[in-house]
């Protein structure tokens, strides 16, 4: 039974690896900002995954403890880019609207 489990867990890792490598086309190719952060997000997201699973795999627990490092920098990025994200939008928008009166 241990056998199968490894051989689930190499084809999540598989197809793990297929959606972080299409985030990454997404967070490349764009084209809005707004595209690029999702990508990004579903990246980080995609490689939490996957060094969750290697946990498992290779039953080293330290593994974990830099899956949920990585987890919360990830999240941070995410929020950061966000913010700047809107605020230049909003710079965007104000600018446009004073010009047009």
């Amino acid at each position: 039974m241990e056998q199968y489990y490894s051989y689930l867990e190499l084809g999540v890792l598989i197809v793990l690896g297929v959606g972080l490598f299409f985030g990454l086309i997404r967070a490349i190719r764009g084209p809005r900002i707004a595209d690029r952060i999702v990508g990004g997000n579903l990246a980080g997201t995609m490689t939490i995954m996957i060094i969750a699973i290697l946990a498992d795999f290779l039953k080293q627990d330290w593994l974990l403890d830099v899956c949920l490092i990585y987890c919360m920098m990830s999240f941070l990025a995410v929020v950061v880019l966000s913010k700047i994200y809107i605020s230049v939008d909003r710079e965007k928008k104000e600018g446009k609207g004073g010009r047009e009166e």
